[in-house]
């Protein structure tokens, strides 16, 4: 069955509300309106994969499909909403969660329509969980989702249905387990047929990684939320006050000072005066949340451990011990280094500039005590401390992606605790084809929209997906990675594949 088994992988569509054009900033999240929306491209890809296959597919939805760290829609009622909520965004407490859900089911009618028909037409659909949509862990979002796509799912797919140790399975750890249903939500990873490992990759992301995605509720003010990791945090806390930075492509948001600097006189001067009053209190924000939920001890219920890890190992079709096994192998938060995340926020820098402004001006006090000077002499010593501070700027580089999120000891143990010999993450929006020690690694792009520009007039990069398909001779399957143009004569075009292949593409 497996062997017969056709998959497509497709992440990164970050679906999130329309935003309106704004008179007093029209460039304002302009890559959030409709007309820049994916869902037709999606509608027509739904219908060509199913024209060519002759098999029931698998659809697998590879994280960050929803963006709920973009929504920033209210409810009318906002009793319960607090300041920082009210101009950023809504939190992750379940009710949160599930009112962005609706927002986001709302603005996108003809995506979720399509996908129900994908999957009435009797083929399966498996959400994998990524850290911009973290949120789908609630079963009140989840339920939320199979209404809107006309599905009945058995409880066993919610969370809370781990608590029918019944419906996990046997109890021998080494046992893969499975289930059949047409629409499936795993934490962070699936395993499809007997050859490929399917994560989003951001537990392989010190910035994004979820500190415990087997338990990733905490209690906050007594109530519970989602831990969302610092760099989701740094996205609703900072980009969504920055509207003129696509939040979809690092490029756009990465620059050095000189570019900040240009972008700054180029489209905020007359919009967004004061940016750095956005930016230095957003940072601090982002900061203080990060560390302050860093170490709150997951919720867990002791009696309900098992069944928990038995159901997140029947959803993504593994074995209970692969699950354990799979959860040692992800990498420390970057919250562990409270220094590190200053300096990715820009806090270390802002630091030092008010310590040489502080000094300086202290050097201009003390002079005139004994001569009297003009306080314009206070640019002399600050331009001697400068030198140093320019030096360590220049040498502080972002850790974004800094290093491949698949290194070969990685490689090494993910083959050696699920036996598959290809992995495929999404996570970074690098289309990738390489072979990493015995595992063969797909990264299958994105599909959100990305400019390079606040105009919207500089698209960059193109749709990709992941195809696995079986061998002609009937023997295992063959993998590749695709490019999608929904308005070709022939919009799939393969890139590479396991058959020899560059080892990067970058789409231009």
């Amino acid at each position: 069955m497996d062997a017969k088994l056709q998959t497509f992988i497709v992440s990164d569509m970050h679906l999130s509300e329309a935003q309106e054009v704004d008179p007093k900033r029209p460039l304002w999240m302009a890559y959030k309106r409709r007309e820049f929306f994916i869902d037709d491209d999606f509608v027509r890809f739904l219908d060509y994969i199913q024209e060519q296959a002759d098999e029931p597919i698998e659809l697998i939805l590879n994280g960050d499909i929803f963006d709920f760290d973009n929504v920033t829609t209210l409810p009318d009622d906002r009793k319960h909403v607090d300041w920082l909520e009210r101009i950023r965004g809504l939190g992750s407490e379940e009710w949160k969660s599930e009112f962005k859900m609706k927002v986001i089911i709302e603005h996108h009618p003809r995506w979720f329509e399509a996908l129900g028909d994908f999957i009435r037409n009797g083929h399966r659909v498996i959400f994998v969980v990524g850290n911009h949509d973290l949120e789908l862990y609630w079963p009140a979002v989840q339920r939320l989702i199979c209404q809107a796509l006309g599905v009945d799912v058995s409880s066993s797919l919610l969370e809370e249905g781990a608590r029918n140790p019944q419906e996990a399975a046997p109890h021998d750890p080494d046992k893969r387990l499975y289930t059949n249903d047409p629409l499936v939500f795993c934490n962070w990873f699936y395993l499809s047929g007997d050859d490929t490992y399917v994560s989003h990759g951001h537990q392989y992301d010190p910035n994004c990684a979820v500190h415990d995605p087997i338990n990733p509720l905490i209690e906050v003010h007594g109530k519970p939320r989602v831990r969302l990791p610092f760099g989701d945090l740094a996205a609703r806390y900072m980009l969504n006050g920055m509207g003129f930075f696509n939040p979809h492509q690092s490029e756009n948001y990465i620059m050095s000072g000189a570019a900040y600097v240009r972008f700054f006189f180029k489209h905020m001067l007359r919009t967004q005066p004061l940016l750095i009053w956005t930016w230095f209190w957003g940072a601090y924000a982002t900061l203080w949340i990060s560390l302050r939920t860093h170490w709150v001890q997951a919720m867990r219920d002791p009696l309900l451990v098992d069944d928990k890890v038995r159901s997140i190992a029947m959803r993504s079709r593994a074995a209970p011990s692969m699950v354990r096994k799979l959860n040692a192998v992800h990498v420390p938060s970057a919250t562990n280094n409270p220094f590190r995340i200053a300096r990715e926020l820009w806090l270390d820098r802002a630091f030092l500039l008010l310590v040489a402004l502080f000094l300086a001006w202290q050097v201009v006090l003390h002079i005139n005590i004994a001569w009297p000077i003009s306080p314009l002499w206070v640019f002399v010593p600050l331009g001697l401390f400068m030198l140093p501070y320019v030096a360590y700027a220049s040498s502080v580089k972002p850790t974004v992606f800094e290093t491949p999120l698949l290194s070969e000891k990685r490689a090494e143990l993910i083959y050696k605790i699920t036996g598959m010999r290809r992995v495929v993450f999404g996570h970074t929006h690098q289309p990738k084809c390489e072979q990493v020690g015995r595992v063969t690694l797909y990264n299958g792009g994105f599909w959100s929209q990305a400019f390079a520009d606040p105009e919207c007039t500089i698209r960059l990069g193109v749709q990709t997906f992941v195809r696995i398909q079986p061998n002609p001779n009937g023997e295992g399957r063959t993998a590749e990675l695709c490019e999608w143009k929904a308005a070709a004569e022939k919009p799939c075009r393969p890139l590479c594949s396991e058959a020899g292949t560059p080892a990067e593409i970058q789409a231009a």
